[in-house]
């Protein structure tokens, strides 16, 4: 059964201590929190705390690919005391997207890492922006920039997926701004897609909106979570305010899961 749950990063502008972002994230509704960014600077202990008396549970993380290549042990022994078992690399350089032998590259050092995190109990996801939508076959346009699904040649993302096994944490505004269809996406994702970034986008503007005020196909995304069985949805919004419109994000991601 799919559950809802908030990345923190929609909370990091916060003023408030970890602990309590995380029960406020809790009074909203949600299930689970996806850790990113301000988890590294506070005390696991005090956090492992909260999650067991809120009763949230880690979705999973976002971890640089650099901390896990150069210090795997650490980087895991930190997350493995939150409960992370689903580790999400957040952006890879546009530069890994531009060719296929620059797809082949970095789907090598990502299966690498999978292997090591399969040893730990983990498993590896890699969450998109829009910049892996470029091009590789000529002049096929990547999207519209309106996030309009457009005719197009395969993309530095359709390569990476086929290049790759791990998980695909589909950030839905990204890719729907990058001219994606998220929901076929989503479907072919099948699953691969554990993770799913509900995150809803103006595409005019071509920014982050609260859920429900955007051009995302909610009932589309819902009916392929659901064929997906997929874990969690976790919203995402990166405008101003958070915390206005929590509760309500709370609620809409409830009712799509």
């Amino acid at each position: 059964m799919t559950r809802a749950a908030v990345q923190l990063y929609t909370l990091r502008n916060v003023d408030q201590p970890l602990t309590a972002v995380l029960e406020r994230v809790a009074d909203a509704g949600f299930a689970g929190v996806e850790f990113a960014y301000r988890v590294t600077e506070a005390d696991p202990e005090a956090v492992v705390a909260t999650l067991e008396e809120t009763g949230l549970e880690a979705a999973g993380a976002h971890v640089g690919i650099d901390a896990l290549e150069d210090d795997f042990a650490e980087t895991v022994a930190f997350y493995e005391k939150l409960g992370v078992e689903n580790v999400v690399v957040p952006w890879l350089d546009a530069e890994h997207f531009e060719s296929r032998e620059a797809v082949t590259a970095v789907a090598d050092r990502l299966e690498a890492l999978d292997e090591r995190l399969d040893e730990r109990g983990m498993t590896l996801h890699y969450h998109n922006h829009d910049h892996e939508y470029v091009a590789l076959d000529g002049p096929g346009d990547a999207g519209d920039g309106t996030g309009g699904a457009v005719e197009r040649g395969e993309t530095g993302f359709d390569a990476f997926v086929d290049a790759t096994d791990c998980g695909i944490e589909l950030d839905l505004g990204l890719a729907l701004n990058a001219g994606d269809d998220v929901v076929a996406r989503l479907r072919s994702l099948g699953d691969r897609s554990d993770l799913v970034h509900l995150k809803d986008y103006d595409t005019g503007a071509g920014e982050s909106v609260p859920v429900g005020e955007g051009d995302l196909d909610l009932n589309g995304v819902a009916a392929a979570v659901a064929e997906n069985d997929s874990d969690w949805l976790i919203y995402e919004y990166e405008g101003a305010d958070p915390l206005a419109s929590l509760d309500d994000a709370a609620t809409r991601t409830r009712d799509l899961c």
